[in-house]
């Protein structure tokens, strides 16, 4: 083979760039929709069920024969089917996580992950970035906005699975406890802990709207009789006091670092000595490059608020600090992408 001079002093050059990554991300949104459609036609529910064919799904799910083999295709390129002739099967994760017939179905975030809500935020990224923050319509921060009920309603299968994980490290089962539930949403979080610990009473915080999603589920889980709540913004209502244990699941992403102090400040304030704060947060390391999921959150946050951001332990640690707390430690929760703090009073 004949190489030039340049060639053999740079090997790189003999290999040339690819457009592959760009025709890849730029067809990304593909991936996104084609996933909400599929959760919509419930392909993973019927294929759990015994459909295997083009012909046999289309049926179930009223769809095309046509349709339903082009979408199981590129479900099987993306890694949520496999394929054998003309036959699909789910994938473990597909199993678990998207078929109706499984206690871990999380279908329902496509909603709230992939809504109209979600997809206009980032209409203009370029906008967003000159901006460097959300777009006029865009933020998420406003009170009584219904896109928390729709959160509420939409994310507690996968806040059960973190609540899971999170639950026996800080429930401490037979203890009398007192705990607050801040921006509680769903309210999976502190009613996973009043189902592990009989003597636990839980304070769910967060507009009137959203609490009726919790109130519901925390009837669901027979913890009603120890579970009452705190409508209103966090910034501005009464949190009382007495509280062993708060919760801040996946909240200070939502504010800068000085707002967080003063919400921590307050919060410190309601606590008992010797109390502690259980954060859930994206954590990504120093480099805010990794882990993946962790680090991309940042975007999600300059396009839904004025000045959130997915803080690293360092920074969050600093934040605790400057509120009063002492020392902070982080303990990962596999298979989650969250990052547990633990902050004592």
């Amino acid at each position: 083979m004949i190489t030039t001079e340049t060639e053999n002093m740079n090997p790189a050059i003999s290999h040339p760039p690819s457009p592959a990554p760009l025709f890849e991300a730029l067809n990304r949104y593909q991936h996104t929709m084609v996933l909400k459609g599929a959760i919509e036609l419930e392909i993973f529910t019927h294929i759990a069920g015994g459909a295997k064919s083009p012909a046999e799904i289309a049926v179930l799910c009223n769809a095309s024969e046509r349709g339903v083999r082009i979408l199981c295709d590129f479900l099987t390129v993306q890694g949520f089917l496999t394929k054998s002739k003309s036959q699909y099967e789910l994938t473990q994760e597909s199993a678990a996580f998207l078929a109706k017939q499984s206690p871990a179905y999380m279908g329902t975030i496509a909603d709230f992950i992939a809504g109209k809500d979600a997809l206009a935020g980032f209409r203009d990224v370029a906008a967003m970035v000159r901006k460097g923050g959300a777009l006029e319509g865009s933020s998420t921060i406003v009170p009584e906005n219904n896109l928390w009920v729709q959160f509420a309603r939409t994310m507690a299968p996968i806040a059960t699975m973190t609540a899971r994980l999170m639950a026996p490290i800080v429930s401490e089962p037979g203890k009398r406890i007192k705990v607050l539930d801040i921006a509680a949403g769903h309210g999976m979080y502190g009613i996973t802990i009043a189902q592990r610990n009989a003597s636990a009473t839980v304070v769910a915080l967060d507009w009137a709207n959203v609490l009726e999603v919790a109130i519901g589920n925390a009837s669901k889980a027979r913890v009603s009789d120890r579970y009452s709540t705190i409508p209103g913004d966090v910034f501005d209502v009464d949190l009382g006091g007495g509280y062993d244990l708060v919760l801040l699941p996946n909240i200070l992403h939502h504010f800068d670092a000085p707002e967080n102090v003063r919400l921590l400040k307050k919060i410190r304030a309601a606590m008992n000595p010797g109390s502690s704060v259980a954060t859930l947060e994206f954590v990504p390391n120093d480099d805010r490059v990794s882990p993946p999921i962790p680090a991309a959150f940042s975007m999600m946050m300059l396009a839904r608020t004025e000045r959130g951001d997915a803080y690293t332990f360092k920074e969050l640690n600093s934040m605790f600090r400057d509120a009063g707390f002492v020392q902070s430690r982080a303990q990962a929760l596999p298979p989650s992408p969250q990052t547990l703090i633990l902050t004592e009073y």
